[in-house]
């Protein structure tokens, strides 16, 4: 199996299950779950490779806080004392410099420097194509992600122990939508009979959705959640945290999600 194949069979265990994607959609992960990743005991050796990393991102004519972002957070020590402990919020290109000036003889960090390599040249072409998008195509191309993503989520939430999809979905929309139910919604959007909510969103909704589910599925697994009424508990909590995200970065976008009532199909058959 050559690398590039490697890299994207390993994708779908560490890499992918460590990946963050904020209210916007942007991609980001944090260097300390990176460095456990890539096989790094002790922060002082990757920190340095940190810098290292910054350094190239400076030379590329780059502005290095774009891409390292600081996120100390306070952790227990003991006795209930604190102390600050340094860690970085990291775009895919930032992992990229990392795996790039890590210890060549960790096997992982092969399959990293490919991994990162492939994935952040197509997510660079992905950005650029899509703002040249026109609603329309970014309501399909979201549409498109959504439902990969409810595919993935539901295989997680059976090993989960979730048997009942409805409730566990309805959890999560319950969280996002203030309490509505997919019914719920989907009434409100003047729907008829088992149309699909999703169909009928703008590119906006759709991607505060997809952040519902990426997220949720990601705790899941980070959370090891093995009952249904867990699973649904969590999803919940997900849409309460999208929700009260969109309404911290000031926008009215928590209120706006269930305004879009063009229809999907229509769009699909004029195009």
């Amino acid at each position: 199996m050559n690398k590039i194949k490697e890299a994207e069979q390993y994708k779908n265990q560490s890499f992918e299950e460590i990946k963050h994607i904020d209210v916007d959609g942007s991609e980001y992960w944090y260097a300390r779950e990176l460095m456990n990743v890539l096989g790094y005991k002790d922060w002082r050796y990757f920190d340095a490779v940190i810098e290292k990393a910054k350094i190239a991102c400076k030379n590329s004519k780059l502005t290095d806080i774009d891409h390292f972002v600081v996120n100390n957070k306070m952790v227990e020590i003991g006795s209930g004392a604190k102390r600050e402990q340094k860690d970085y919020r990291l775009t895919r290109y930032a992992c990229y410099l990392i795996a790039q000036n890590a210890n060549p003889r960790l096997k992982i960090v092969a399959l990293a420097q490919t991994y990162f390599a492939v994935q952040t040249r197509k997510q660079e072409i992905s950005e650029k194509e899509y703002s040249m998008l026109t609603e329309d195509e970014k309501r399909f191309y979201q549409r498109d992600l959504t439902r990969k993503g409810n595919y993935s989520l539901n295989q997680t939430a059976k090993k989960a122990g979730v048997k009942n999809f409805d409730k566990f979905h309805n959890s999560g929309y319950k969280g996002l939508y203030n309490g509505e139910t997919a019914d719920d919604i989907a009434k409100r959007k003047g729907l008829r009979y088992r149309e699909d909510i999703l169909d009928n969103m703008g590119s906006e909704e759709l991607a505060a959705n997809l952040f519902r589910i990426t997220q949720t599925e990601s705790r899941l697994k980070r959370d090891k959640v093995n009952t249904e009424n867990k699973a649904c508990d969590t999803h919940n909590k997900i849409g309460k945290i999208v929700r009260e995200a969109i309404k911290q970065a000031g926008r009215n976008h928590a209120r706006r999600l269930a305004y879009s009532t063009k229809k999907f199909k229509t769009i699909r058959k004029r195009k």
